[in-house]
């Protein structure tokens, strides 16, 4: 089992974390969220420049640990796009992008994007998305679906995993901001990080950031080391850990920066209210835990999750 990516891999990450920053960085988000249309105008050249189309992380290891990297660069910078969802795309059909719905109310953050989508539910259900509804808070819209087949079990891991690694992505933003202000803030003259009960809530933070890194490298090595069933297990798994880190992680946070991590004037906010999609959809933090206990019952995961 290795639990490291590529060199190759980190490079293409750190390549595309610059990228995104001279593009403009935090400013493409408050760009698109005032201008959802625009999003692809935005974020659509840097990524072909990138390279990021040719990847196939559906045959190729390699490209699969940079895809990976890509898309928790994406989220680093809460980039306006879905990359993973793009990442995600099955061969077979002729779509954009993939995306992981709930059977009952499928949603997905797709507004003011003009490209072809299929879905896919927990039980590989596909179907192509036929039109999107009104748009919500961080660019959610209720889809209409039309359904095609059964054959996308092999797809729902992908789609559970590569959003997992975007959100691995905001996590490392939130802790980085965080610690960049705890650093400079002073209160009755000293930092608020020389503080003992600050220093232990950011290594809470940090204890279910670092846990969600392995997990979700663990789960990206097993996507092409086991069956089906263990794999969609693993994301199922990997996808839990991830939003429950993320309820630690932004909790403090936000209680760290105070009043003004709820202020648009911060990045933190920002961040924040564009995880919720990422946290909430395909299903929440209940749901998935009830769907997990249900696939694995008495059984139990198996490898790093046993």
């Amino acid at each position: 089992m290795i639990l490291d990516l590529s060199d190759d891999a980190e490079e293409f990450g750190h390549q595309a974390l610059r990228a995104f920053e001279s593009a403009g960085g935090d400013e493409l988000l408050q760009q698109a969220e005032a201008k959802p249309d625009a999003r692809q105008g935005l974020v659509g050249p840097v990524l072909d420049g990138l390279g990021a189309w040719d990847l196939d992380p559906r045959s190729d290891a390699d490209a699969l640990e940079a895809a990976a990297a890509l898309c928790r660069s994406a989220g680093y910078w809460a980039l306006p796009y879905p990359v993973a969802e793009r990442l995600a795309r099955p061969t077979d059909l002729d779509v954009d992008g993939l995306i992981v719905v709930a059977d009952g109310t499928p949603e997905a953050a797709l507004a003011g994007l003009d490209l072809r989508w299929a879905a896919v539910t927990l039980d590989g259900t596909r179907s192509t998305v036929t039109r999107l509804g009104a748009t919500g808070p961080a660019f959610t819209t209720a889809l209409d679906l039309v359904e095609i087949d059964a054959q996308g079990a092999g797809d729902v891991a992908l789609g559970l995993v590569l959003g997992s690694w975007t959100l691995l992505g905001l996590l490392d933003r939130a802790v980085d901001l965080t610690v960049a202000h705890v650093s400079l803030r002073k209160q009755f003259g000293q930092t608020l990080s020389s503080f003992q009960g600050v220093q232990f809530q950011l290594t809470d933070a940090e204890v279910e950031r670092s846990g969600v890194d392995i997990l979700a490298k663990h789960a990206l090595w097993g996507l092409t080391r086991h069956d089906t069933t263990e794999v969609v297990d693993d994301a199922l798994a990997l996808r839990l850990a991830a939003i429950e880190a993320a309820e630690v992680v932004f909790r403090v946070c936000h209680q760290l920066h105070g009043a003004v991590g709820f202020c648009d004037e911060t990045t933190l906010s920002w961040l924040s209210r564009h995880s919720q999609p990422l946290r909430r959809l395909p299903f929440g933090i209940s749901t998935t835990r009830d769907i997990l206990t249900r696939r694995v019952g008495r059984r139990g995961l198996t490898g790093l999750f046993s």
